[in-house]
């Protein structure tokens, strides 16, 4: 077992962990961050990525020891203190953008991390961005929508798939 510590929401966590574990793993399990999903464990589906260092990162392909001393942040950091959703996720939620919602946290932070590179992306940019996550109810139309939304720009344009 290895010492591990890092900041994770704003706040300096540490614990005991085998090299192998991944961070995905020391998010759920040693700090009951369960808003990160597991959902494929070969990073196809997208449903656990978390911010490292700024980065978005797919957590079941990073080891925790790999996250040493970084700034980690995860779904449960995007709303304020009291709970009220930010404009990320408030979107998803007025443009039906959640469906069965195990998507939704990597949804999420992958869309924050393509807002905070490009605050206005066109919807070519959004679906091109989120190649990397999978939605297995179909709800790209409105997911997308909702990005959109969220970057201030208008909806009515955007054509079903």
């Amino acid at each position: 077992m290895t010492q591990l510590t890092m900041t994770v929401n704003g706040k300096a966590v540490s614990g005991d962990v085998e090299g192998r574990t991944l961070l995905v793993n020391f998010l759920r399990d040693t700090l009951h961050l369960t808003g990160t999903h597991v959902g494929c464990d070969t990073s196809q589906c997208g449903a656990c990525v978390v911010h490292v260092n700024g980065e978005a990162v797919k957590a079941c392909t990073m080891l925790a020891l790999e996250a040493e001393g970084a700034e980690v942040a995860t779904i449960e950091s995007m709303a304020a203190p009291d709970g009220t959703l930010n404009t990320l996720q408030q979107a998803f939620q007025d443009h039906h953008g959640l469906q069965c919602g195990f998507c939704t946290p990597g949804m999420v932070m992958s869309a924050a991390a393509l807002l905070k590179d490009n605050p206005k992306p066109t919807e070519a940019e959004v679906r091109d961005y989120l190649e990397g996550n999978i939605c297995r109810c179909t709800g790209y139309h409105n997911i997308v929508k909702a990005i959109m939304a969220a970057s201030g720009q208008d909806v009515g344009a955007i054509a079903a798939e």
